[in-house]
């Protein structure tokens, strides 16, 4: 593909060296985008995509748009993927009520990343402590009953929220206890100093003291 001069540009100037704050600093300056975006996109690149993502207009994001977004994440590898289709959900699929209906229409998608998406935002909306939606009991009945069957990526996302809801529900707290248990999902996972693990009951012990909850 021949790219505008604007678009080689800016791939030239990307590099293995490029940090999130280079990428969000170029992103300041262009604003939206969608044309750049396409063009940075094509290159197939992990961080020229970043850039993309944050410069593309989310009022065109349809879910056959989405879709094919989608299915290009999926080429890359396993952190990539993660790292891309979540930086795709906090920066343009949350910015208006008709990207956030897609998301909600995600828990059966047939794309794992979508439906890591639906979970992930779930968990979002309880995370930054607002009053919790009230599927909560329904999503965790969803969560105990397909977690251990679902694909990797999924699984980070139902656990993340089931343990946001362990933290600021006190009456699903012993039941998001007992899922982590069972699964034993991240119970013997290495977590850095300062950070606190997945494994479930141990999330919730550390987040609901940090918040006297």
């Amino acid at each position: 593909m021949q790219y505008s001069s604007k678009a080689a540009q800016l791939l030239k100037q990307i590099n293995s060296e490029t940090k999130l704050g280079d990428l969000r600093k170029m992103a300041g300056e262009i604003k939206v985008d969608h044309a750049l975006a396409n063009e940075l996109w094509t290159s197939g690149d992990f961080l020229p995509r970043q850039l993309a993502i944050l410069i593309m207009d989310y009022k065109v994001l349809t879910q056959d748009l989405i879709d094919k977004l989608d299915m290009d994440i999926q080429g890359h590898p396993v952190k990539e993927r993660t790292q891309l289709i979540d930086w795709l959900m906090a920066n343009q699929l949350t910015k208006s009520k008709k990207t956030i209906a897609l998301i909600e229409s995600w828990e059966n998608s047939p794309s794992p990343l979508q439906r890591r998406i639906f979970w992930y935002y779930q968990g979002r909306l309880r995370w930054v402590g607002q009053v919790s939606p009230d599927n909560t009991a329904d999503l965790l009945s969803a969560i105990e009953a397909n977690i251990a069957g679902e694909a990797p990526e999924v699984q980070w996302a139902m656990n993340f929220t089931a343990g946001w809801i362990g933290v600021y529900d006190k009456q699903f707290r012993k039941r998001c206890v007992s899922l982590g248990e069972k699964t034993g999902l991240y119970k013997d996972e290495m977590v850095s100093k300062g950070c606190t693990p997945n494994y479930l009951p141990e999330f919730i012990a550390i987040e609901s003291n940090k918040r006297s909850l």
